[in-house]
């Protein structure tokens, strides 16, 4: 059976990060998550549920053994979300990307929102850059520390 990953996110724990939309800073946080979050053609709700719920519970923290053993509820931290296409993006033909599987942004658009209230429910403040904007992210790093986490038929893989 051919692998077919769905829904992604590149995690990368922060000391801060900032978004900025037309000279605008439109969301900023400490210490969190920085979510790059890549939907997928055929990604459903129940992709979003499970991998928002695998995000908000993922211990990337230290304590005081310096383990990675701590959430962000644990260490009162916060999230970006922001939507990037280009996580769907196939480079094994070519010099040039293809991206034939990003979802449509009307397919999009919902499904990052609906990530996004399911961390707001999980008790991660959670805020977003601008769907289909042309963005300028920045963040410092903390580690660093960096996942992807994907889904597959609505289970993380």
């Amino acid at each position: 059976m051919l692998y077919c990953p769905g829904m992604r996110v590149v995690i990368q724990r922060v000391r801060e990060a900032s978004v900025v939309v037309d000279g605008v800073t439109v969301a900023e946080i400490g210490i969190g998550f920085l979510i790059l979050l890549g939907v997928l053609d055929g990604d459903t709700a129940e992709d979003a549920d499970v991998l928002a719920a695998k995000v908000a519970g993922l211990r990337l923290f230290r304590d005081d053994e310096h383990h990675m053993n701590r959430s962000l509820g644990d260490v009162g931290g916060e999230a970006i979300v922001v939507s990037q296409f280009t996580l769907a993006g196939d480079a094994r033909k070519g010099r040039r990307p293809s991206f034939t599987r990003a979802a449509n942004p009307m397919d999009a658009e919902p499904l990052v929102d609906r990530f996004v209230a399911q961390m707001h429910g999980a008790g991660v403040p959670t805020q977003t850059g601008r769907f289909g904007a042309d963005m300028a992210v920045s963040l410092v790093n903390d580690g660093p520390v960096t996942l992807v986490v994907e889904t597959v038929d609505g289970k993380v893989v």
